[in-house]
Protein backbone atom coordinates (compact mmCIF):
# COMPACT_ATOMS: atom_id res chain seq x y z
CA UNK A 1 0.00 0.00 0.00
CA UNK A 2 2.81 2.75 0.91
CA UNK A 3 4.99 1.75 -1.60
CA UNK A 4 1.85 2.09 -4.06
CA UNK A 5 0.70 5.36 -3.05
CA UNK A 6 4.93 7.03 -3.03
CA UNK A 7 4.80 6.13 -6.89
CA UNK A 8 1.73 7.23 -7.66
CA UNK A 9 1.88 10.90 -5.92
CA UNK A 10 5.34 10.91 -7.81
CA UNK A 11 3.32 10.24 -10.81
CA UNK A 12 1.24 13.54 -9.67
CA UNK A 13 4.29 15.32 -8.92
CA UNK A 14 6.20 14.73 -12.60
CA UNK A 15 3.05 15.47 -14.21
CA UNK A 16 2.67 18.99 -12.46
CA UNK A 17 6.49 20.06 -13.16
CA UNK A 18 6.61 18.29 -16.48
CA UNK A 19 3.05 18.10 -18.78
CA UNK A 20 1.71 21.31 -20.47
CA UNK A 21 -0.66 23.76 -18.54
CA UNK A 22 -3.52 22.26 -20.73
CA UNK A 23 -2.57 18.62 -19.38
CA UNK A 24 -2.28 19.15 -15.98
CA UNK A 25 -5.43 20.90 -16.07
CA UNK A 26 -7.41 17.96 -17.35
CA UNK A 27 -5.35 15.89 -15.63
CA UNK A 28 -5.98 17.28 -12.42
CA UNK A 29 -9.65 17.88 -12.95
CA UNK A 30 -10.74 14.76 -14.71
CA UNK A 31 -8.31 12.23 -14.83
CA UNK A 32 -7.62 12.24 -10.68
CA UNK A 33 -5.30 10.41 -9.06
CA UNK A 34 -4.78 6.87 -7.91
CA UNK A 35 -4.80 6.46 -4.39
CA UNK A 36 -3.92 3.68 -3.33
CA UNK A 37 -4.93 4.30 0.15
CA UNK A 38 -8.29 4.29 1.77
CA UNK A 39 -9.94 7.37 1.05
CA UNK A 40 -13.52 8.34 0.95
CA UNK A 41 -16.27 9.73 3.27
CA UNK A 42 -19.02 12.27 3.11
CA UNK A 43 -17.41 15.32 4.48
CA UNK A 44 -15.32 17.88 3.88
CA UNK A 45 -13.14 20.00 6.41
CA UNK A 46 -12.90 23.95 6.02
CA UNK A 47 -9.96 25.98 7.62
CA UNK A 48 -10.03 26.60 10.59
CA UNK A 49 -9.83 30.47 11.46
CA UNK A 50 -6.57 30.52 13.09
CA UNK A 51 -4.35 28.79 9.82
CA UNK A 52 -3.19 30.66 7.24
CA UNK A 53 -4.77 31.83 4.02
CA UNK A 54 -4.10 29.25 1.24
CA UNK A 55 -2.24 30.98 -1.67
CA UNK A 56 -1.50 29.83 -5.37
CA UNK A 57 1.14 27.13 -5.16
CA UNK A 58 1.89 26.24 -8.85
CA UNK A 59 2.53 28.43 -11.69
CA UNK A 60 0.55 27.92 -14.73
CA UNK A 61 1.21 29.12 -18.07
CA UNK A 62 -1.85 32.68 -18.25
CA UNK A 63 -1.80 33.32 -14.43
CA UNK A 64 -5.00 31.79 -12.84
CA UNK A 65 -6.06 28.97 -14.39
CA UNK A 66 -9.74 28.57 -15.49
CA UNK A 67 -9.85 24.80 -14.03
CA UNK A 68 -9.00 23.56 -10.87
CA UNK A 69 -5.35 21.89 -10.57
CA UNK A 70 -4.65 19.34 -7.71
CA UNK A 71 -1.78 20.63 -5.85
CA UNK A 72 -1.73 17.97 -2.93
CA UNK A 73 -1.83 14.02 -1.43
CA UNK A 74 -1.17 13.70 1.67
CA UNK A 75 -2.26 10.95 3.82
CA UNK A 76 -3.10 11.44 7.43
CA UNK A 77 -3.96 9.11 10.00
CA UNK A 78 -7.64 10.39 10.01
CA UNK A 79 -7.73 9.90 6.40
CA UNK A 80 -6.51 11.44 2.77
CA UNK A 81 -6.37 15.76 3.16
CA UNK A 82 -6.72 16.74 -1.01
CA UNK A 83 -5.71 20.17 -1.67
CA UNK A 84 -6.20 21.78 -4.96
CA UNK A 85 -6.57 25.60 -6.42
CA UNK A 86 -8.18 27.36 -9.13
CA UNK A 87 -10.50 30.20 -9.62
CA UNK A 88 -13.03 31.51 -7.40
CA UNK A 89 -16.30 29.48 -6.96
CA UNK A 90 -18.09 26.29 -5.35
CA UNK A 91 -16.15 22.87 -6.03
CA UNK A 92 -16.89 19.14 -4.89
CA UNK A 93 -14.49 16.40 -4.75
CA UNK A 94 -15.72 13.01 -6.47
CA UNK A 95 -14.18 9.64 -6.24
CA UNK A 96 -14.55 6.06 -7.76
CA UNK A 97 -12.87 2.88 -7.47
CA UNK A 98 -11.74 2.58 -11.32
CA UNK A 99 -10.58 4.98 -13.32
CA UNK A 100 -11.84 3.32 -16.32
CA UNK A 101 -15.23 2.54 -15.16
CA UNK A 102 -17.78 3.42 -12.91
CA UNK A 103 -19.73 6.21 -11.77
CA UNK A 104 -17.90 9.43 -10.79
CA UNK A 105 -19.79 9.64 -6.74
CA UNK A 106 -19.23 13.12 -4.99
CA UNK A 107 -17.98 12.63 -1.60
CA UNK A 108 -18.18 16.35 -0.88
CA UNK A 109 -21.01 19.06 -0.20
CA UNK A 110 -20.12 22.24 -2.14
CA UNK A 111 -16.56 24.07 -1.09
CA UNK A 112 -15.77 27.08 -0.82
CA UNK A 113 -12.48 25.90 0.64
CA UNK A 114 -9.70 24.33 -1.56
CA UNK A 115 -9.30 21.41 0.95
CA UNK A 116 -11.08 18.80 1.92
CA UNK A 117 -10.08 15.65 4.62
CA UNK A 118 -11.40 12.62 3.66
CA UNK A 119 -12.16 9.96 6.19
CA UNK A 120 -10.59 6.14 5.53
CA UNK A 121 -13.26 3.89 4.47
CA UNK A 122 -11.96 2.84 1.05
CA UNK A 123 -9.02 1.41 -0.62
CA UNK A 124 -7.79 2.24 -4.19
CA UNK A 125 -9.63 5.53 -4.85
CA UNK A 126 -9.51 7.53 -7.37
CA UNK A 127 -10.32 11.59 -6.87
CA UNK A 128 -11.14 14.34 -8.92
CA UNK A 129 -12.34 17.85 -8.37
CA UNK A 130 -14.66 19.56 -10.12
CA UNK A 131 -15.06 23.45 -9.94
CA UNK A 132 -16.95 26.49 -11.30
CA UNK A 133 -17.35 26.49 -15.57
CA UNK A 134 -14.04 29.07 -16.61
CA UNK A 135 -16.86 31.91 -17.78
CA UNK A 136 -14.19 34.92 -19.37
CA UNK A 137 -15.64 38.30 -19.67
CA UNK A 138 -12.99 40.51 -20.60
CA UNK A 139 -11.49 43.34 -19.18
CA UNK A 140 -14.29 45.80 -20.70
CA UNK A 141 -16.87 44.22 -18.66
CA UNK A 142 -14.38 44.88 -16.08
CA UNK A 143 -14.46 48.23 -16.77
CA UNK A 144 -18.05 48.74 -15.71
CA UNK A 145 -17.38 49.21 -12.11
CA UNK A 146 -13.10 49.07 -11.80
CA UNK A 147 -12.81 52.40 -14.38
CA UNK A 148 -9.59 54.22 -12.67
CA UNK A 149 -8.17 50.50 -12.24
CA UNK A 150 -8.92 49.66 -15.97
CA UNK A 151 -7.73 52.78 -17.32
CA UNK A 152 -3.89 52.52 -15.75
CA UNK A 153 -4.04 48.52 -16.57
CA UNK A 154 -4.72 49.47 -20.08
CA UNK A 155 -1.34 51.25 -20.37
CA UNK A 156 0.84 48.77 -19.02
CA UNK A 157 2.52 46.05 -21.54
CA UNK A 158 0.70 43.57 -20.31
CA UNK A 159 -2.88 45.09 -21.95
CA UNK A 160 -0.43 44.50 -25.35
CA UNK A 161 0.85 41.64 -25.27
CA UNK A 162 -0.43 40.05 -28.33
CA UNK A 163 1.03 42.82 -30.29
CA UNK A 164 4.56 41.21 -29.00
CA UNK A 165 3.92 37.92 -30.62
CA UNK A 166 2.58 39.97 -34.38
CA UNK A 167 5.43 41.59 -33.83
CA UNK A 168 7.43 38.65 -34.34
CA UNK A 169 5.16 36.66 -35.88
CA UNK A 170 4.07 34.22 -33.46
CA UNK A 171 0.13 35.35 -32.69
CA UNK A 172 -0.77 32.53 -34.02
CA UNK A 173 1.31 29.98 -32.05
CA UNK A 174 -0.78 27.88 -29.80
CA UNK A 175 2.06 27.67 -27.29
CA UNK A 176 2.48 31.25 -27.18
CA UNK A 177 -0.72 32.40 -26.44
CA UNK A 178 -1.84 30.83 -23.24
CA UNK A 179 0.65 33.85 -21.46
CA UNK A 180 -0.41 36.62 -24.20
CA UNK A 181 -4.12 36.24 -24.16
CA UNK A 182 -7.26 35.29 -21.47
CA UNK A 183 -8.02 31.92 -21.12
CA UNK A 184 -6.99 30.24 -24.54
CA UNK A 185 -7.37 27.51 -24.96
CA UNK A 186 -11.06 27.18 -22.84
CA UNK A 187 -14.13 27.21 -24.10
CA UNK A 188 -14.78 31.07 -23.30
CA UNK A 189 -11.67 31.96 -23.82
CA UNK A 190 -9.39 33.69 -26.85
CA UNK A 191 -9.71 31.87 -29.89
CA UNK A 192 -8.71 34.42 -32.49
CA UNK A 193 -8.17 38.18 -32.57
CA UNK A 194 -11.31 37.93 -34.85
CA UNK A 195 -13.12 36.01 -33.28
CA UNK A 196 -12.40 37.66 -29.59
CA UNK A 197 -10.77 40.23 -30.23
CA UNK A 198 -11.62 41.79 -26.21
CA UNK A 199 -9.66 38.71 -24.81
CA UNK A 200 -6.72 39.81 -26.50
CA UNK A 201 -3.30 40.80 -24.53
CA UNK A 202 -3.50 40.03 -20.47
CA UNK A 203 -5.77 40.96 -18.64
CA UNK A 204 -7.45 41.08 -15.40
CA UNK A 205 -8.48 37.38 -15.52
CA UNK A 206 -5.30 36.46 -16.16
CA UNK A 207 -4.27 37.00 -12.53
CA UNK A 208 -8.02 37.05 -10.93
CA UNK A 209 -9.42 34.34 -12.56
CA UNK A 210 -12.49 34.23 -14.54
CA UNK A 211 -14.80 36.65 -13.84
CA UNK A 212 -18.13 36.68 -16.52
CA UNK A 213 -20.15 35.13 -13.13
CA UNK A 214 -18.40 38.20 -10.99
CA UNK A 215 -19.84 40.76 -13.69
CA UNK A 216 -23.46 39.41 -14.07
CA UNK A 217 -23.67 39.55 -9.99
CA UNK A 218 -21.45 41.40 -8.23
CA UNK A 219 -23.33 40.24 -5.15
CA UNK A 220 -22.04 37.02 -5.31
CA UNK A 221 -19.02 36.75 -2.68
CA UNK A 222 -18.35 33.33 -4.16
CA UNK A 223 -17.84 34.69 -7.71
CA UNK A 224 -15.80 37.54 -6.55
CA UNK A 225 -12.43 37.09 -8.29
CA UNK A 226 -8.88 36.30 -6.09
CA UNK A 227 -6.60 39.30 -5.86
CA UNK A 228 -3.77 37.03 -4.93
CA UNK A 229 -0.20 37.80 -3.97
CA UNK A 230 1.68 34.72 -4.60
CA UNK A 231 4.58 35.58 -7.27
CA UNK A 232 3.29 31.90 -9.09
CA UNK A 233 0.96 34.15 -10.72
CA UNK A 234 3.25 35.76 -12.34
CA UNK A 235 5.64 33.07 -12.49
CA UNK A 236 3.54 30.77 -14.76
CA UNK A 237 4.73 33.50 -17.75
CA UNK A 238 7.46 35.02 -16.70
CA UNK A 239 9.95 31.55 -16.52
CA UNK A 240 12.04 29.29 -18.84
CA UNK A 241 15.44 30.20 -20.32
CA UNK A 242 14.32 32.76 -22.54
CA UNK A 243 12.66 34.61 -19.46
CA UNK A 244 13.96 32.86 -16.12
CA UNK A 245 12.63 35.14 -13.96
CA UNK A 246 10.46 33.07 -11.41
CA UNK A 247 13.24 30.67 -11.24
CA UNK A 248 15.88 33.27 -10.70
CA UNK A 249 13.31 34.68 -7.83
CA UNK A 250 12.87 31.05 -6.43
CA UNK A 251 16.50 30.74 -5.89
CA UNK A 252 16.41 34.58 -4.10
CA UNK A 253 16.41 35.32 -0.29
CA UNK A 254 13.14 37.30 -1.03
CA UNK A 255 10.90 34.20 -1.44
CA UNK A 256 12.05 33.21 1.86
CA UNK A 257 9.77 33.80 4.99
CA UNK A 258 12.16 33.22 8.09
CA UNK A 259 10.14 33.04 10.59
CA UNK A 260 6.30 33.37 11.44
CA UNK A 261 5.51 36.89 11.03
CA UNK A 262 1.58 36.74 12.03
CA UNK A 263 2.06 37.35 15.81
CA UNK A 264 0.71 40.93 16.90
CA UNK A 265 4.35 41.95 18.16
CA UNK A 266 5.91 40.84 14.62
CA UNK A 267 3.16 42.23 11.97
CA UNK A 268 3.95 45.27 12.16
CA UNK A 269 7.32 45.62 12.85
CA UNK A 270 9.12 42.83 10.62
CA UNK A 271 6.31 42.34 8.87
CA UNK A 272 7.35 45.78 7.18
CA UNK A 273 10.13 44.32 5.49
CA UNK A 274 9.81 40.75 5.75
CA UNK A 275 5.88 40.44 4.65
CA UNK A 276 4.56 41.00 1.26
CA UNK A 277 1.27 40.98 2.85
CA UNK A 278 1.99 43.46 5.31
CA UNK A 279 4.33 46.19 3.11
CA UNK A 280 1.51 46.40 0.72
CA UNK A 281 -1.25 46.83 3.14
CA UNK A 282 0.58 49.28 5.00
CA UNK A 283 1.49 51.55 1.51
CA UNK A 284 -2.35 51.17 1.19
CA UNK A 285 -2.91 52.71 4.49
CA UNK A 286 -4.05 49.67 6.06
CA UNK A 287 -3.26 48.27 9.35
CA UNK A 288 -2.11 44.72 8.95
CA UNK A 289 -3.22 43.33 12.18
CA UNK A 290 -6.66 43.98 10.81
CA UNK A 291 -5.92 43.71 6.93
CA UNK A 292 -3.95 40.66 6.78
CA UNK A 293 -4.94 38.54 9.78
CA UNK A 294 -3.27 35.35 9.84
CA UNK A 295 -1.84 36.13 6.12
CA UNK A 296 1.42 38.01 7.17
CA UNK A 297 3.64 34.78 6.16
CA UNK A 298 4.14 35.62 2.51
CA UNK A 299 7.17 36.56 1.26
CA UNK A 300 8.72 39.11 -0.85
CA UNK A 301 6.69 38.81 -4.53
CA UNK A 302 6.08 40.17 -7.32
CA UNK A 303 3.65 42.31 -6.50
CA UNK A 304 5.85 44.21 -3.91
CA UNK A 305 8.01 45.90 -6.40
CA UNK A 306 6.32 45.94 -9.46
CA UNK A 307 2.73 47.46 -9.56
CA UNK A 308 0.77 45.40 -11.77
CA UNK A 309 -1.78 47.90 -12.08
CA UNK A 310 -0.06 51.02 -13.56
CA UNK A 311 2.49 52.75 -14.55
CA UNK A 312 5.03 55.04 -12.83
CA UNK A 313 6.97 58.08 -14.24
CA UNK A 314 10.79 58.24 -12.23
CA UNK A 315 12.95 60.84 -12.75
CA UNK A 316 17.07 59.36 -11.72
CA UNK A 317 18.45 62.06 -9.46
CA UNK A 318 21.85 60.83 -10.42
CA UNK A 319 21.43 60.66 -14.24
CA UNK A 320 18.33 62.48 -14.95
CA UNK A 321 16.83 60.12 -17.33
CA UNK A 322 12.85 59.99 -16.86
CA UNK A 323 11.95 56.28 -17.35
CA UNK A 324 8.04 54.68 -17.15
CA UNK A 325 7.58 51.31 -16.06
CA UNK A 326 6.29 49.87 -13.34
CA UNK A 327 8.20 50.00 -10.61
CA UNK A 328 6.84 51.13 -7.33
CA UNK A 329 9.75 53.05 -6.61
CA UNK A 330 12.26 54.65 -8.34
CA UNK A 331 16.03 52.89 -8.67
CA UNK A 332 18.14 55.68 -6.99
CA UNK A 333 18.27 58.58 -4.61
CA UNK A 334 21.02 60.29 -2.21
CA UNK A 335 18.41 61.22 1.11
CA UNK A 336 19.21 59.76 4.07
CA UNK A 337 16.80 57.46 4.99
CA UNK A 338 15.80 54.89 8.02
CA UNK A 339 12.71 53.01 8.05
CA UNK A 340 12.18 52.26 11.73
CA UNK A 341 10.17 48.97 13.22
CA UNK A 342 8.13 50.79 15.35
CA UNK A 343 5.93 54.18 15.44
CA UNK A 344 3.94 55.08 12.26
CA UNK A 345 4.56 53.52 8.93
CA UNK A 346 3.01 56.45 7.01
CA UNK A 347 5.11 59.58 9.11
CA UNK A 348 8.35 56.90 8.16
CA UNK A 349 7.74 56.47 4.54
CA UNK A 350 9.33 58.07 1.86
CA UNK A 351 8.07 57.20 -1.87
CA UNK A 352 10.97 58.98 -3.59
CA UNK A 353 14.02 57.06 -1.80
CA UNK A 354 15.51 54.15 -4.20
CA UNK A 355 13.16 50.67 -3.96
CA UNK A 356 15.79 48.23 -2.58
CA UNK A 357 16.55 50.75 0.11
CA UNK A 358 12.88 50.98 1.00
CA UNK A 359 13.75 47.88 3.34
CA UNK A 360 17.55 47.38 3.49
CA UNK A 361 18.28 50.34 5.76
CA UNK A 362 19.76 50.46 9.01
CA UNK A 363 15.71 50.96 10.62
CA UNK A 364 17.53 53.90 12.53
CA UNK A 365 19.87 52.04 15.04
CA UNK A 366 22.00 54.01 17.33
CA UNK A 367 25.71 52.69 18.95
CA UNK A 368 23.12 53.35 22.22
CA UNK A 369 20.86 50.44 21.60
CA UNK A 370 21.71 48.21 23.61
CA UNK A 371 19.05 45.05 23.55
CA UNK A 372 20.62 43.32 20.27
CA UNK A 373 23.01 43.89 17.18
CA UNK A 374 21.72 46.44 13.99
CA UNK A 375 20.15 44.45 11.76
CA UNK A 376 21.02 42.33 8.89
CA UNK A 377 20.32 45.47 6.57
CA UNK A 378 22.38 48.63 6.52
CA UNK A 379 23.27 48.58 2.85
CA UNK A 380 21.60 51.73 1.98
CA UNK A 381 23.18 53.56 4.63
CA UNK A 382 26.62 52.15 4.77
CA UNK A 383 26.14 53.27 0.66
CA UNK A 384 25.39 56.86 1.70
CA UNK A 385 28.31 56.77 4.18
CA UNK A 386 25.92 57.57 6.75
CA UNK A 387 25.98 54.73 8.88
CA UNK A 388 28.20 54.10 12.07
CA UNK A 389 29.92 56.81 14.74
CA UNK A 390 32.89 58.43 13.80
CA UNK A 391 34.75 60.83 15.48
CA UNK A 392 36.01 64.09 14.34
CA UNK A 393 39.20 62.94 12.43
CA UNK A 394 36.99 60.85 10.03
CA UNK A 395 34.82 62.70 7.35
CA UNK A 396 31.78 60.32 6.10
CA UNK A 397 31.66 60.03 2.39
CA UNK A 398 29.31 58.71 0.01
CA UNK A 399 30.25 55.52 -1.94
CA UNK A 400 31.51 56.37 -5.61
CA UNK A 401 29.00 53.06 -6.45
CA UNK A 402 26.25 55.49 -4.74
CA UNK A 403 26.98 58.23 -6.73
CA UNK A 404 28.28 56.95 -10.23
CA UNK A 405 26.33 53.85 -10.82
CA UNK A 406 23.17 55.60 -12.12
CA UNK A 407 20.65 52.56 -11.03
CA UNK A 408 22.80 52.19 -7.60
CA UNK A 409 21.60 48.40 -6.13
CA UNK A 410 20.30 47.02 -9.88
CA UNK A 411 23.17 48.51 -11.46
CA UNK A 412 25.39 45.34 -9.67
CA UNK A 413 22.32 43.12 -8.38
CA UNK A 414 20.66 42.50 -11.42
CA UNK A 415 22.69 41.68 -13.59
CA UNK A 416 20.57 40.74 -17.24
CA UNK A 417 21.88 39.25 -20.46
CA UNK A 418 20.19 37.48 -23.38
CA UNK A 419 19.07 33.90 -24.25
CA UNK A 420 21.99 32.81 -26.40
CA UNK A 421 20.52 29.32 -26.16
CA UNK A 422 19.66 26.60 -23.72
CA UNK A 423 22.83 25.94 -22.10
CA UNK A 424 23.21 29.67 -22.20
CA UNK A 425 19.70 31.34 -21.09
CA UNK A 426 18.75 34.38 -20.52
CA UNK A 427 19.55 36.39 -17.06
CA UNK A 428 16.98 38.59 -15.65
CA UNK A 429 18.76 39.54 -12.48
CA UNK A 430 15.98 38.10 -9.94
CA UNK A 431 18.56 36.28 -8.17
CA UNK A 432 19.35 39.58 -7.08
CA UNK A 433 23.21 38.02 -6.30
CA UNK A 434 25.93 39.57 -8.11
CA UNK A 435 26.40 37.22 -10.89
CA UNK A 436 28.76 38.72 -13.99
CA UNK A 437 31.51 41.46 -13.09
CA UNK A 438 30.42 43.03 -16.41
CA UNK A 439 29.55 46.37 -15.74
CA UNK A 440 32.23 46.63 -13.07
CA UNK A 441 34.51 46.91 -16.03
CA UNK A 442 33.52 50.04 -16.90
CA UNK A 443 35.93 51.37 -13.93
CA UNK A 444 37.42 48.24 -12.57
CA UNK A 445 40.71 46.20 -13.98
CA UNK A 446 39.85 42.77 -13.21
CA UNK A 447 37.31 43.60 -10.48
CA UNK A 448 37.05 39.24 -10.55
CA UNK A 449 40.25 38.95 -9.10
CA UNK A 450 40.25 42.47 -6.94
CA UNK A 451 36.70 42.44 -5.40
CA UNK A 452 37.47 38.41 -3.12
CA UNK A 453 41.20 40.27 -2.31
CA UNK A 454 39.42 43.27 -0.95
CA UNK A 455 36.64 41.29 0.79
CA UNK A 456 39.15 38.87 2.11
CA UNK A 457 41.30 41.73 3.74
CA UNK A 458 38.05 43.05 5.67
CA UNK A 459 37.13 39.74 6.85
CA UNK A 460 39.99 39.44 8.67
CA UNK A 461 39.68 42.94 9.93
CA UNK A 462 36.39 41.74 11.38
CA UNK A 463 37.70 38.55 13.13
CA UNK A 464 40.60 40.50 14.29
CA UNK A 465 38.44 43.56 15.92
CA UNK A 466 35.91 40.42 17.74
CA UNK A 467 39.47 38.87 19.13
CA UNK A 468 40.31 42.30 20.24
CA UNK A 469 36.63 43.02 21.65
CA UNK A 470 36.80 39.42 23.12
CA UNK A 471 40.43 40.27 24.93
CA UNK A 472 38.67 43.26 26.37
CA UNK A 473 36.20 41.07 27.81
CA UNK A 474 38.20 38.63 29.17
CA UNK A 475 40.89 40.59 30.14
CA UNK A 476 39.35 44.68 30.89
CA UNK A 477 35.50 44.16 31.62
CA UNK A 478 34.09 44.60 35.00
CA UNK A 479 34.77 41.37 37.23
CA UNK A 480 31.02 40.65 37.66
CA UNK A 481 30.59 40.95 33.63
CA UNK A 482 33.99 39.10 32.96
CA UNK A 483 32.78 36.52 35.61
CA UNK A 484 29.17 35.87 34.12
CA UNK A 485 29.82 36.02 30.90
CA UNK A 486 33.35 35.92 29.52
CA UNK A 487 34.31 36.61 26.00
CA UNK A 488 30.60 37.86 25.37
CA UNK A 489 31.18 40.67 28.26
CA UNK A 490 31.20 43.11 25.30
CA UNK A 491 28.11 41.97 23.30
CA UNK A 492 24.72 42.99 23.48
CA UNK A 493 22.10 41.69 25.68
CA UNK A 494 20.89 39.28 22.57
CA UNK A 495 24.27 38.64 21.13
CA UNK A 496 24.57 38.59 17.38
CA UNK A 497 26.37 36.34 15.04
CA UNK A 498 30.16 37.09 16.18
CA UNK A 499 29.16 35.66 19.67
CA UNK A 500 27.26 32.80 19.67
CA UNK A 501 26.17 30.12 22.63
CA UNK A 502 24.47 32.47 25.19
CA UNK A 503 23.22 35.55 26.23
CA UNK A 504 24.52 38.65 26.87
CA UNK A 505 25.04 41.24 29.41
CA UNK A 506 21.26 42.48 30.46
CA UNK A 507 19.91 45.68 29.81
CA UNK A 508 21.14 46.85 33.51
CA UNK A 509 24.37 45.16 33.18
CA UNK A 510 24.99 47.30 29.95
CA UNK A 511 25.49 50.76 31.36
CA UNK A 512 29.07 49.01 32.76
CA UNK A 513 30.18 48.60 29.32
CA UNK A 514 32.11 51.43 28.04
CA UNK A 515 30.87 53.31 25.68
CA UNK A 516 34.35 53.46 23.78
CA UNK A 517 33.52 49.76 23.43
CA UNK A 518 29.49 49.81 23.15
CA UNK A 519 30.65 52.39 19.85
CA UNK A 520 33.04 50.05 18.60
CA UNK A 521 30.51 47.11 18.63
CA UNK A 522 28.38 48.82 16.37
CA UNK A 523 30.73 49.39 13.83
CA UNK A 524 31.62 46.50 13.61
CA UNK A 525 28.49 44.86 13.42
CA UNK A 526 27.48 47.47 10.66
CA UNK A 527 30.58 46.24 8.36
CA UNK A 528 29.65 42.71 9.22
CA UNK A 529 25.84 42.69 8.61
CA UNK A 530 26.19 45.10 5.30
CA UNK A 531 27.16 41.61 3.74
CA UNK A 532 29.44 43.14 1.19
CA UNK A 533 32.78 43.10 2.95
CA UNK A 534 33.72 46.84 1.60
CA UNK A 535 32.17 46.65 -1.52
CA UNK A 536 29.71 48.82 -1.27
CA UNK A 537 31.68 51.34 0.12
CA UNK A 538 35.53 50.62 1.02
CA UNK A 539 36.14 54.47 2.23
CA UNK A 540 33.48 54.44 4.52
CA UNK A 541 33.87 50.46 6.16
CA UNK A 542 37.72 51.08 6.28
CA UNK A 543 36.79 54.77 8.77
CA UNK A 544 34.45 52.68 10.32
CA UNK A 545 36.77 49.62 10.93
CA UNK A 546 39.41 51.74 12.47
CA UNK A 547 37.55 53.91 14.53
CA UNK A 548 36.82 50.70 16.05
CA UNK A 549 39.94 49.39 16.17
CA UNK A 550 41.43 53.27 18.28
CA UNK A 551 38.17 53.25 20.49
CA UNK A 552 39.21 49.11 21.66
CA UNK A 553 42.79 50.02 21.72
CA UNK A 554 42.59 52.69 23.97
CA UNK A 555 39.85 50.18 26.39
CA UNK A 556 42.86 47.47 26.48
CA UNK A 557 45.55 50.22 27.12
CA UNK A 558 43.93 52.67 29.27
Amino acid sequence: MATRFTFLHRYWRVCNSLCSPRVRSVFSQSVAIRMAVAAVGLGGSCLALAQEVPHWSIPQAGGMPGLPVMTGLEQRTNGVRVTWDGPPGYYHVFQRTNVHSGSWQAVTGPLLTRNATLPVGLDNAFFRVAGPAPRYAGAQACAECHEPMHHLTAHTGHAHALDTLKRIGQDKNPACLPCHTVGYGLPTGFISETATPHLAGVQCENCHGPAANHAANELDRAARPRAELAAQVCGGCHTDSHQPTWEEWKSSRHAVVTEDLNPPGRINSCGRCHSGSVRLALGKGRDPAVAVTNDANVPITCAVCHDPHGRHVWTNVLTGTVTTNQLRHPVASTNQYAMGTGGDFTAQYNPDINLCAQCHNDHGATWSGNARAPHHSPQYNMLLGTAGVLDAGFTPRAATHALQIGKQCVGCHMPTAPYQSEDQPAMTGHSFKVESFASCRDCHVFPELSTPFAMMSVANQIGQLKDALDLWATTRAPDTLRTKYGPRAWEYSIPGDLSPGGEGPTSVEQAQIPEAIRKARFNLYLVKYDGSYGTHNPRHTINLLEQARIWIQAELNP
